[in-house]
């Protein structure tokens, strides 16, 4: 599988990464395992994570995912096979937040003794820390690097503005620059990228690793009216958000052009993503050995410009 370069980092990346976020929650130990497998045998090396998943289900306490992970990683020997990449700063208890420098100290050794690894590929900051310098930040991440636990970092749900500030520092500072943003990204959300990051990622050379790339299953084509919805728990959030005409003129465009590549709707969609500038790789996540089957196709799918065309002009949000 062809890869591609994460910004700056030395990194190479597939076209899709892979997200750990069902590990410990949709998908149990045996489901990870045997997920985890397949992976690797088709070319998707890349598994995003992070400490917080998935402390929102009942009964859990956050780290499950790293866990399970973990326990693949010393049970293949494949740690050399894959790229892992996680996340700090959202809160996992009372005072267990944010991008301060003794806690993410605390955070890496965490995640490091839950993945049974030595260092993780990509350490990224799960979201901005107002309260916190940049500089400070970026400071600890420097000694991580150092300290070979760590080889590249990366942020997520940043805005342009603080960004630019994180990149601006690091150069003025001599310290490590964030080389990957995770912003939501797909054919329905497009304007958050597209109207600020979009840009700034391609001026300094950043990888773009999305999440959100099938809208929460909207773009596979399976939630198409108000009764569709109990299919899924996220049956709310898919009226309220793309059950309207700009989302049914994205479905139809979909439709067409999943006819005309011989794909399904899911496929193009991904496809799409990756054909856009500024975009590395889309985060996709499966809880089955079917699903990851389509999902490793739709990394080698390659869309004609009328296609690219059609389903840009559908879902364009200026």
């Amino acid at each position: 599988m062809i890869k591609r370069a994460l910004g700056r980092s030395g990194l190479q990346i597939p076209p899709l990464t892979f997200g750990g976020n069902v590990f410990g929650w949709t998908v149990d130990e045996a489901g990870t395992f045997s997920l985890l497998d397949a992976l690797v045998d088709a070319g998707l090396n890349f598994i995003d994570t992070a400490d917080v998943y998935s402390r929102w289900v009942p009964g859990n306490q956050g780290g499950e995912s790293e866990a399970l992970i973990g326990k693949w990683l010393k049970r293949s020997g494949k740690r050399g096979q894959v790229l892992i990449a996680t996340k700090v700063g959202m809160e996992m208890g009372p005072d267990a937040k944010g991008l301060a420098p003794a806690y993410i100290r605390r955070s890496i050794d965490a995640s490091l003794a839950r993945l049974q690894t030595d260092h993780v590929d990509l350490y990224q900051s799960h979201k901005d820390d107002p309260d916190t310098p940049l500089t400070d930040t970026l400071g600890e991440y420097a000694k991580l690097i150092e300290a070979g636990k760590v080889r590249a970092i990366g942020a997520s749900n940043y805005t342009p503005v603080r960004l630019s500030e994180a990149l601006i520092a690091a150069e003025r500072h001599n310290l490590p620059r964030y080389e990957s943003i995770q912003p939501e990204y797909n054919l329905y959300s497009r304007e958050p990228f597209e109207a600020g990051l979009q840009s700034l990622v391609k001026a300094q050379d950043m990888g773009t690793i999305n999440y959100y790339a099938l809208a929460s299953g909207f773009l596979s084509g399976k939630y198409r009216s108000p009764a569709d919805v109990g299919k899924s728990a996220r049956g709310k959030k898919i009226v309220d958000t793309y059950l309207n005409d700009r989302g049914y003129r994205i479905l139809k465009a979909l439709d067409e052009v999943a006819e005309d590549a011989g794909c399904s709707p899911a496929q193009a969609a991904l496809a799409w993503q990756i054909a856009q500038p500024g975009i590395t790789s889309p985060i996709v996540s499966a809880t089955s050995l079917t699903q990851l089957d389509e999902l490793v196709k739709a990394a080698s799918l390659t869309l004609t410009r009328d296609q690219l065309a059609k389903l840009s002009l559908a879902s364009d949000w200026r």
